[in-house]
Formats: structure tokens, sequence, C-alpha cells
């Protein structure tokens, strides 16, 4: 096996940070209501709970890095202010397919490849990958779809 093969077959280590979004929640009379700040928190935590138990086929959590303060902004569609409470996960993962699940997320915010320092994808690697990246806008697109028609 030479050089080029087996940098072929190591896998990935990649770092991915992932912006979760709260929108706060006025409460009715005196009671209920949950700044924006506090549900972002409470949806990182959910979602880091989810990275550290479940597994997820080809890809390993090596770290999870939650140190990021929560962020506000004021989002013009919706006329309030929207925190965002940052996770930035380095992973393993087998192959550049299994780093879409990540990347067709609407969280996704960056990525930076650790290790391979170069990759080198063959015609058929970019056919696979494109055919992952295609499958993830499918799904996405039909979670929506359900998720607007249940309305």
């Amino acid at each position: 096996m030479n050089l080029a093969s087996e940098e072929m077959h190591r896998p990935l280590r990649v770092r991915v940070r992932l912006d979760f979004r709260g929108v706060g929640k006025p409460g009715r009379f005196l009671f209920g209501g949950k700044p924006s700040d506090k549900i972002a928190e409470e949806l990182r935590e959910q979602q880091v709970a989810i990275f550290r138990n479940v597994p997820i086929q080809g890809i390993q959590v090596e770290e999870i890095d939650v140190s990021s303060e929560v962020y506000l902004v004021h989002d013009e569609v919706i006329n309030a202010e929207v925190a965002y409470a940052p996770v930035v996960l380095q992973i393993r993962a087998e192959t550049l397919e299994d780093v879409v699940k990540f990347i067709a997320r609407d969280d996704f915010r960056k990525i930076e490849i650790i290790d391979p320092p170069n990759l080198a994808l063959t015609r058929y690697d970019v056919e696979r990958l494109l055919f992952r990246v295609a499958e993830e806008m499918r799904v996405y697109r039909s979670l929506l779809e359900r998720k607007y028609n249940s309305r």
C-alpha cells in the first residue's frame, strides 16, 4: 500500500460549529415567559446530551466545547431579539460523506478540517459526496414540508 492510498483511508478529524437558535416566548399574564437566551441554552444542552449519548454511524464525537457565550441578534423578519448558543464539536469521521450530516443542519455555522492536511478526491469520491448532499437536502426538505403542512 503506498502513502497516497494510506492518506485516503485515514479518518477525518474536523471541528464543526453549530449555533442553536432560541426565540423568546412571552408569558401569559405574569408567568411562563422565557427569554430567548435561556431557550437557546436549553436547546444547546439538549443537543449536547444527544451528541454525547446517541451514536451516529461513521462519527465519533471526540470533544464538545460549550464555553462560548450566548449572543443576541435582532431578527428583522420577526422583529425580536434572537439568541444563539454556540457549540464546537470536534469529530472523527470515517468518510467525508459522514460529515454532511452536520453541515446540512440549520444551526451549522463553520467547519475546519483538522486532519488530514490534504485531501485527494477521485471522481467516484466526488460523486458519492454530491449524492450524499442531495440525499440530506431531500430529507431536510421533507422535514420542512411536514413541519409547515402540520400547522
